[in-house]
């Protein structure tokens, strides 16, 4: 043997003997854990020996025995739901029974859950604590009555002996606690990003840095409905009251009902208690739909109520219209001056807009080729009329080139002055032909013209037009030819008399008006137009009317009302019916009698007494059971 194999086999032995003394002092050391794994696993497998592994691929092939596998996949069988279930409640059984707290006689104070311990401060053994039975507390519960708190009982469906009401459950003190701090657990997200929450009032949002807004709860109505829609109908005595097809009417005449002091729907024909509540119904005499409700108030609350009264009378109502305008041009006074030649404007003598003109006034001298060359052709002609000796031929010549002079412009006393100086004007003088203002101004000295140029605008402010807004149910009062007046409160100018001239054919589609235009005279050129007007329009008087004042009536959109005295103390509610109302009056076609006294000062609160009381007549959804 070399010497080369010799060390191995001294290395080998050296580390075979190593090697059996580091494992030897540990097998000696692990046989009391071998022992307690084993009762351990004894009492494991004594609790889990009924647990069932099944193959999740092919289920029908089982086994008892953990980390099995199936003859068909090879799969490792898993534990069944049911064994699952047993093992956790064993598991919580096991746990509950081993956490036992024990507590000291004379010192509660001192507590352990290790069995055996002692007090600290005596040295007595702990015992163990005993559980308080929460059956016994549950079942002691007690019932009070919502209207008198001091009537309770510990048995359920007991009434209240003084309403007769059932007693319902009194909440306990932890009931409220909880309800509180759920009150009080509020919510807050952001608008923007709802994923954003928090429970802290003024929180921002970490995205956009907003305020969080507190969230809104969920009605719960909603859910419970959806929740118990195929539900079976109940059939508490409630439940029939509020199911019935047919609902009873307070309105079939005065008679004598019983209603539920709680739940005013609740009505009977006989004397019984509430399905509900189990209250007493309480009597009520009824009133049918005609009969008036009556208020009594005493004269010192009337004077506290500063109630204040008007007789209805027969007067003379006349359709009397106030309304706006704004003073206007009258279209028809307005004057377009055009050149009707072409050519150049040499003088003018118009500065400005505004600038007053008279008739006969020279507005501007023209040059133009055409007026020259009309001129001389009437002068040609009246020299060959001349030399012809009156010959008919020249003379209807010199009579048409008269009128084209005539319509180009020249009026009849300049046609007879060429006539007889027989001399050509180069520069055409032009003159006003009625007296005015001048509205518009588009030229200037120098400036080339044609015929569709307009020189300037003048209007005659001797008579303007006021345009008036009438509302649209006032438009059956206006007729052509009605007298009006007109104030200008900014001139303090009042009672400017006019008349309607022209009703426009349609109203405006925004303000729902009607447009009326009404003439008034100005000669002295004090109104101006643009200027806004307070117009009164009088139409015709509708007499031996019924009316009272306008502020008696109350108008609730579906029907008015008003307050009537029948006695000192006595008062009542009355329906009418409402014609025209003008000049502060109202027009009662129906309701009123003369002679009768109205409320116009008070007559609210009258009518709010009224409605209250008589809220019973009113009512059209009443049960009866």
């Amino acid at each position: 043997m070399s010497q080369f194999e010799m060390n191995s086999k001294r290395t080998k032995l050296a580390y075979l003997l190593s090697l059996f003394m580091i494992v030897t002092p540990q097998l000696a050391h692990s046989q009391p854990l071998v022992a307690i794994a084993a009762s351990e696993h004894a009492g494991h497998s004594h609790s889990t020996g009924s647990e069932t592994y099944s193959c999740p691929m092919h289920p029908e092939e089982t086994s008892h025995e953990p980390g099995s596998r199936c003859p068909k996949c090879n799969m490792f069988l898993t534990l069944d739901e049911a064994s699952k279930q047993q093992d956790h409640s064993q598991h919580q059984h096991d746990q509950a029974t081993e956490q036992k707290t024990y507590v000291c006689p004379m010192h509660p104070e001192e507590t352990s859950h290790e069995p055996g311990s002692r007090c600290a401060i005596c040295n007595m053994f702990l015992v163990e604590e005993e559980e308080e039975e929460t059956g016994q507390a549950t079942e002691q519960k007690t019932y009070v009555c919502p209207m008198h708190p001091e009537e309770t009982s510990h048995e359920p469906g007991s009434r209240c002996a003084i309403c007769n009401m059932f007693l319902v459950e009194e909440e306990t003190g932890q009931e409220h606690s909880q309800h509180d701090q759920m009150a009080e657990q509020k919510t807050y997200v952001c608008p923007m990003h709802p994923e954003e929450t928090s429970h802290e009032p003024g929180s921002r949002c970490a995205i956009c840095n907003m305020f969080l807004v507190e969230e809104e709860e969920e009605e719960s109505g909603e859910v419970d409905h959806s929740a118990h829609e195929h539900q079976p109908q109940a059939t508490t005595p409630a439940d029939k009251v509020f199911n019935s097809a047919k609902p009873a009417s307070l309105d079939d005449g005065g008679t004598i009902k019983y209603v539920c002091p709680m739940h005013a729907h609740i009505i009977s024909d006989v004397p019984s208690t509430c399905p509900i509540c189990g209250m007493n119904l309480e009597k009520v005499e009824v009133g049918g739909s005609n009969k008036e409700i009556q208020i009594d108030v005493s004269g010192g609350m009337q004077q506290a109520l500063a109630l204040k009264v008007a007789k209805v009378e027969k007067d003379t109502l006349w359709k009397f219209v106030r309304t706006v305008g704004q003073i206007d041009y009258d279209e028809s006074q307005i004057n377009h001056v055009h050149a009707r030649v072409n050519g150049w404007i040499e003088k003018l003598t118009i500065k400005s807009v505004g600038d007053k003109i008279t008739k006969g006034q020279l507005l501007y001298e023209i040059y133009s080729p055409d007026l020259v060359n009309a001129q001389d052709d009437f002068l040609l002609a009246q020299d060959s009329l001349r030399r012809a000796g009156g010959s008919g031929d020249y003379e209807e010549l010199l009579r048409k080139a008269g009128l084209r002079l005539e319509l180009l412009g020249f009026n009849k006393a300049q046609i007879k002055a060429l006539a007889k100086s027989k001399k050509t004007q180069y520069r055409v003088p032009f003159y006003a032909k009625n007296d005015g203002i001048v509205k518009q101004l588009t030229v200037r000295d120098g400036m080339y013209i044609q015929p569709s140029t307009e020189v300037m605008s003048v209007v005659d402010l001797s008579k303007v037009w006021v345009i008036a807004d009438v509302f649209e149910n006032e438009q059956s009062w206006l007729a052509v030819g009605q007298k009006a007046e007109v104030s200008v409160p900014a001139m303090g100018f009042k009672g400017i008399e006019g008349e309607i001239d022209y009703i426009y054919p349609e109203l405006d589609p925004v303000t729902r008006s009607l447009r009326v235009r009404i003439v008034v005279q100005n000669n002295d050129i004090e109104l101006r137009p643009n200027t806004l007007a307070k117009i009164d329009i009088f139409g015709g008087p509708n007499e031996d009317t019924l009316v009272i004042p306008q502020e008696a009536l109350i108008q609730t959109g579906k029907e008015n009302r008003v307050i009537v005295k029948l006695k000192d103390n006595s008062f009542t509610a009355r329906k009418v019916t409402v014609g025209m109302l003008s000049q502060g009056k109202a027009e009662i076609i129906d309701g009123l009698q003369e002679g009768e006294r109205v409320v116009t000062s008070g007559q609210f609160l009258l009518d709010s007494e009224a409605s209250l009381k008589g809220s019973l007549m009113r009512l059209s959804s009443g049960h009866q059971h």
